[in-house]
């Protein structure tokens, strides 16, 4: 494994290096840390990279490169390398690279394909986006419950350089139908004469090929496999999914979250790829609702002009207050989000998250409160800011305090139940939608306090 910096010279050597360099150093790397050098570098000439790289490691490079890297390359290959090439990456890799492609570039490319390989790609690309359907191989070793031990591994050593992984070996009937699997070390560690059948113990864990691909992660996360099987709706063993494939969803998936938290909509492509136009139109959208929003708060201090006229200290408070009821959401938000997605919590957990939160809230606010009474009752001894009725500003503050943390952790803590319950992502409701929202009811909090405790007074 390449360190950052040993990737950065690597990265240079590659840039500047001739063929005879080129290939001393590609030499030295594996395909997936050669593919996310080039995938980080805008400088290297790929193409002359994959002049100097022999048959298995071009393949194996080429499936884990960036899908306009491979775009590109597969533009500049002649014909026979075009053909070569996606007939012999995986079926799953070369799934994700079609099903990005134009109809026409798909039609073209599928062309090129032999019929098995035709007839597999079609069959995958028939499964709805973001399918397990779509992430799975149909490369896999299954064999029959009547077969000897023997039996088995002489069909492993035949066919097993085709599987993806031959870390499990499952057990299908005459139709195909999926009965067990059963880890090639149970057949390595068994006698020759032992029959399949008495092997198995019935307890196996499959995938549906329709499913969300999320729903693949919380079953590696269960069973600690590095593959598990995909069937059809009937039971019918239609391919297997590795633990690779479900790591790049949960990358996808994990960055798709943080990025929408912070207020912005997912960005299809790496930061320093995506064009700038696309930047900006997936980040302006947010933006814009949010600055609509927070001209409510500018409407609610507008609606409480007249207590702040007659009470201009109040006004000090305002970032205060405002700030500590959006915190207090975000934090309750990230958490809550969080749970949700590791499986911790659902919306059917809703009243036990409430209690939680305002007790949490309570608690919070009230620390809070007494930091910043004490701060009022400190100051007022040194200056005459707050005037003579400094301990009643230092109540409505207080109060406040609690209110608003209260406040924003109900709405940062339900808000995304609620999003999750309707069926929405709940990463939609970011910090920054939270913040705005318990802002204005912040404000509102605040000056109705500050009516009621400082009527007569300054107000």
């Amino acid at each position: 494994m390449v360190t950052a910096e040993e990737k950065e010279l690597l990265a240079e050597r590659l840039i500047t290096g001739n063929l005879y360099k080129l290939k001393h150093l590609c030499s030295t790397v594996q395909p997936e840390e050669l593919a996310d050098i080039i995938n980080d570098s805008k400088e290297i000439d790929y193409l002359k990279v994959f002049q100097v790289l022999d048959a298995e490691k071009a393949i194996k490079t080429f499936e884990n490169l960036d899908f306009k890297v491979q775009l590109d390359l597969l533009r500049n290959f002649s014909l026979e390398q075009v053909a070569s090439t996606l007939n012999q990456i995986s079926p799953d890799d070369r799934t994700a690279l079609f099903e990005k492609l134009s109809e026409e570039t798909l039609q073209k490319y599928l062309s090129l394909l032999s019929d098995e390989e035709r007839k597999t790609t079609k069959e995958l690309l028939q499964y709805p986006e973001d399918s397990i359907g779509r992430l799975m191989t149909p490369d896999f070793i299954s064999v029959k419950e009547d077969w000897t031990v023997v039996q088995v591994l002489d069909y492993i050593r035949k066919n097993g350089s085709n599987s993806e992984t031959i870390s499990n070996i499952y057990v299908t009937d005459s139709n195909g139908f999926l009965i067990d699997d059963i880890k090639v070390r149970d057949f390595l560690l068994a006698p020759l004469d032992k029959k399949v059948n008495e092997l198995m113990d019935l307890q196996y864990v499959s995938l549906n090929a329709r499913d969300d691909q999320e729903s693949a992660i919380e079953f590696f996360k269960q069973t600690n496999r590095v593959a598990l099987p995909v069937t059809d709706f009937k039971g019918l063993l239609v391919g297997i999914i590795t633990i690779d494939d479900v790591v790049d969803v949960i990358e996808e998936e994990d960055t798709e979250d943080i990025q929408k938290f912070g207020g912005t909509e997912a960005l299809d492509e790496p930061y320093l790829k995506i064009s700038l136009y696309k930047m900006i139109r997936k980040r302006a959208g947010w933006l814009v609702i949010l600055f609509l929003g927070e001209m409510l708060t500018a409407s609610a201090m507008g609606y409480f002009n007249d207590e702040l006229n007659k009470a201009v200290v109040l006004t000090l408070f305002v970032p205060l207050i405002i700030s500590s009821g959006g915190n207090s959401g975000s934090q309750a938000a990230t958490l809550i989000i969080r749970a949700m997605a590791l499986g911790e919590v659902t919306w059917l957990d809703w009243w036990h998250v409430i209690r939680r939160e305002v007790l949490s809230g309570l608690t919070l606010g009230s620390i809070l409160a007494i930091i910043g009474f004490l701060r009022i009752a400190i100051w007022s001894q040194f200056t005459t800011i707050y005037g003579d009725y400094w301990f009643l500003i230092g109540l409505t503050v207080s109060f406040t305090l609690v209110g608003v943390v209260m406040w924003g952790t109900l709405m940062g803590s339900m808000i995304p139940m609620l999003l999750k319950k309707i069926g929405k992502d709940p990463a939609v409701s970011s910090a920054p939608f939270i913040a705005t929202l318990v802002d204005v009811t912040g404000l509102i909090i605040y000056f109705s306090l500050a009516f009621l405790i400082l009527r007569g007074t300054l107000l």
